[in-house]
């Protein structure tokens, strides 16, 4: 939507922050140079045919590797975007009006302090979400060749909210965590560490605990044979069985060799010795509890709906603080 389109202080907030927008789209437009250009070197070399009928990336493609590097920056950058939305939300757009008080002009204007707070949050919203979703759209572009590949899992940390829904729920909660930060702090530079810093809180908390959204599904195999999460999943936890069927700790039998006289090394006699204590104990197998790639939209759609409650209720609130000191 270009400024001209826009009417009162929805027009009015567009062209005050201007070079923002423009700034928003630049980084956009070099995001997409980016990756689009070392997609396309990429493109430039085949791949290598191996076993199976599995294929990989030769080892002289530069353009392979470079692009894995940068999609790994991108994901990262794209973890900062609600940070770097609340922050400036919270500072140039409502804090700073308030600290110099230019606030003050725009309700002399027939303009009310709710439509005025209304127009920069939509304004900076739609701007927010618009730059999220085009740089969604160029993770995309990168991310059919180098999903699966190191630090680029579907469960990681980066390219899980990149290639989902939940990042732009965050950029939401962002903006309207900012907005009330911004009203009750007044001070520029100090509303935007608070909302940077609540925002870090906040993804860090959800960060932890997403994976306890859903019950983790268990596979099991021999003791001594080598067991993966299927259904390329992300491993959770790891561990040991006894005939039975209990979960066993296997710090018992370090331990017990820990607590062995005269096994200085683990060629002393070390191995031999915990193998004998877990036949001791009964243990015959082992098991792995895991996420499958299928818990992955369940997970985005509940820590979307977490962060869409917490916009609403920082919106609401914003909107009462500014009812009750400008009336």
């Amino acid at each position: 939507m270009s400024t001209p389109t826009l009417k009162g202080p929805y027009w009015v907030t567009a062209r005050q922050y201007r070079r923002t927008l423009w700034l928003a789209g630049a980084l956009v437009l070099a995001a997409l140079a980016v990756i689009g250009g070392l997609r396309i070197w990429d493109l430039q070399y085949p791949d290598v045919y191996v076993e199976d009928g599995y294929q990989r990336a030769a080892d002289n493609n530069s353009g392979y590797h470079m692009l894995r590097f940068g999609m790994e920056q991108l994901s990262v950058g794209m973890l900062l975007l609600p940070l770097l939305a609340g922050a400036f939300v919270a500072g140039p757009l409502v804090a700073r009006e308030f600290e110099s008080g230019t606030y003050k002009l725009s309700l002399t204007q027939s303009v009310s302090p709710a439509a005025w707070l209304r127009a920069k949050l939509l304004t900076a919203t739609a701007a927010a979400l618009a730059t999220t979703l085009v740089l969604m759209a160029v993770f995309r572009i990168g991310w059919g060749r180098t999903s699966g590949t190191w630090n680029l899992n579907w469960s990681d940390r980066g390219p899980y909210e990149a290639s989902g829904v939940v990042l732009l729920a965050y950029v939401l909660a962002a903006v309207a965590v900012g907005a009330l930060v911004g009203q009750l702090v007044r001070r520029t530079l100090l509303a935007m560490a608070v909302t940077g810093l609540v925002m870090g809180v906040v993804a860090l908390v959800l960060g932890a605990l997403r994976w306890s959204f859903l019950t983790v599904k268990t596979v099991t195999g021999a003791r001594d044979a080598a067991l993966w999460p299927p259904e390329n999943g992300f491993m959770m936890d790891t561990g040991l069985l006894t005939a039975s069927g209990a979960r066993f700790d296997e710090s018992v039998c370090w331990d017990e060799v820990n607590e062995a006289p005269g096994l200085d090394a683990m060629e002393d006699g070390g191995m031999k010795l915990h193998e004998a204590c877990l036949t001791r104990h009964g243990v015959n197998a082992q098991y792995v509890d895991y996420h499958p790639e299928s818990h992955f939209w369940p997970t985005q759609l509940i820590e979307a709906g977490i962060l869409l409650a917490l916009a609403a209720l920082a919106a609401y609130a914003a909107f009462r603080v500014l009812r009750a000191r400008h009336p």
